[in-house]
């Protein structure tokens, strides 16, 4: 697959902080903020859970051995692929999971992703929580913080430069 070009490149940008700090409520409305624009979400997930019910016909395609299952519904495409973070979780495994989710996101044309978590992740980085702004400052990639305006946050999203998945690395 070659590189999308910069036209092709979605804007990313991570929102991190400690477990209930906010971080997905602050994702939904960065969401509807930007709804003049292609957006997706990648949530990182540090725990394994099952995203299609056992028994459902795309389960046992997974089950049977499919590397990737794509379902069509009425109004919704989803897909279950190998490749996940690893059993290890460390940063190599999480920044090349992301890098995959990144290139499919980038094929589609998303303009912006939102990404949740991947702390590791050398992104433009929102900090979320009660000590977000201490960790803001000490922080280079820092953009914003869970408690600056979203017209703040909107401002400085589109400043942000977009980015091939290939050129993703770990801070």
């Amino acid at each position: 697959m070659s590189e999308p070009t910069a036209g092709d490149r979605p804007a990313v940008v991570a929102l991190v902080g400690p477990s209930d700090a906010g971080k997905t409520s602050l994702v939904e409305t960065l969401v509807g903020a930007f709804d003049d624009r292609s957006v997706a979400t990648i949530k990182s997930i540090h725990h394994d859970i099952e995203p299609d019910a056992p028994g459902t016909d795309t389960h046992r395609h997974r089950s049977a051995g499919a590397d990737a299952v794509v379902g069509v519904t009425p109004r919704l495409t989803f897909e279950v692929a190998r490749g996940g973070k690893g059993a290890d979780r460390d940063a190599d495994d999480e920044i090349a999971a992301l890098r995959r989710a990144l290139a499919r996101l980038s094929d589609r044309g998303i303009e912006l992703v939102l990404v949740e978590g991947f702390s590791a992740a050398a992104l433009p980085t929102i900090h979320v929580g009660d000590d977000a702004a201490a960790r803001a400052d000490a922080d280079a990639h820092a953009i914003g913080t869970g408690s600056d305006p979203i017209e703040r946050l909107r401002a400085a999203i589109e400043a942000v430069e977009p980015i091939g998945p290939a050129s993703l690395s770990a801070r």
